[in-house]
């Protein structure tokens, strides 16, 4: 399926650090489309009924086998075909030695070849899985996310209600800054989402009173990471007299993004709450939850078992 983003085909190139045999004019500026890729055996047969040019095409052992089975003439023609298609590029596993006749093809149509010494099965999800990252649908929200104990919790809320300060408190007590202020996230698979910081301000913070600080320069590597998973969204919001909030956790919220639906908990603000101690209890809470117990349900059952038995 082609995704609306793109990521250069250069860029894939020396991720995955494979040696070019030929390369394109406009292989500077190409561009790949889709994280789907193609071992084109059943193309090389001669079938073109169903075939997708914008894939990164991957040729390994059993490909070249059968190459070797046709004569030189064969395998021109075979190649003259496949490279007559505006092919993404065309990736050799195992280390194979290239054809001459393929090398041949690609000059004149003016493809780009490269080689690797992976495994094709290797190389091919390494490959995808890389695409799928950087071609994942993705949305930029206002907010902050910080890890806790491996969680990451994403924090949402009006402007001034004290996300910034309270991940600087969680930052002074050993936990992880990711994004500040617009927080980009990707889906890269049906039940992963995936958070980061803009390049232009990753690591960068803004304290209302004192400025702009750069979280890395003053507390060190350790108090920063590119990006995390997306466990937990937290809504942060002002503490209303007379409003009921949730006080057992019986109820369970959930917000969507990008058409997946994460836990979510409304955290009241108000003078004198500890609010890194409440990030820190959430990001636990909801750790335990996804291994099995919620101590909510658990005091419920509890106190239902008590009065089945005639305690109260």
């Amino acid at each position: 399926m082609r995704s609306k983003y793109s990521v250069k085909l250069k860029s894939v190139v020396e991720e995955h650090g494979l040696k070019p045999l030929t390369l394109s004019k406009n292989y500077e500026s190409a561009l790949v489309t889709t994280a789907d890729v193609n071992r084109p055996a059943m193309q090389l047969t001669g079938f073109y009924n169903y075939f997708d040019p914008r894939r990164i095409q991957i040729m390994g052992r059993v490909e070249s086998t059968y190459l070797d089975t046709l004569s030189t003439e064969e395998r021109l023609r075979t190649f003259e075909r496949f490279m007559q298609y505006d092919i993404c590029a065309l990736v050799i596993c195992h280390g194979v030695p290239a054809f001459p006749e393929c090398i041949e093809m690609a000059r004149k149509y003016d493809r780009s070849v490269f080689i690797t010494e992976m495994d094709t099965s290797e190389f091919q999800a390494d490959v995808i899985h890389s695409l799928k990252k950087s071609l994942a649908p993705r949305v930029t929200l206002h907010g902050v996310l910080v890890e806790i104990y491996g969680e990451g919790l994403f924090l949402m809320g009006d402007s001034g209600i004290g996300k910034s300060e309270t991940a600087l408190e969680l930052i002074k007590r050993g936990h992880r800054l990711i994004a500040d202020d617009a927080v980009e996230i990707r889906r890269i698979n049906r039940d992963t989402l995936m958070g980061s910081a803009p390049e232009m301000i990753r690591y960068y913070m803004e304290v209302r009173g004192i400025g702009v600080i750069n979280v890395r320069h003053l507390y060190g590597m350790g108090a920063v990471k590119p990006e995390t998973k997306i466990d937990l969204v937290v809504q942060m919001e002002s503490w209303e007299e007379g409003k009921a909030y949730d006080r057992l956790g019986l109820t369970s919220e959930t917000a969507t993004i990008l058409g997946m639906t994460l836990p979510q908990v409304t955290i009241p603000v108000r003078p004198g709450r500890n609010l890194a101690v409440i990030m820190e209890l959430a990001a636990m809470n909801n750790r335990q939850k996804k291994m099995g117990y919620n101590a909510a349900e658990a005091l419920a059952s509890e106190h239902d078992a008590a009065i089945d038995a005639g305690l109260f």
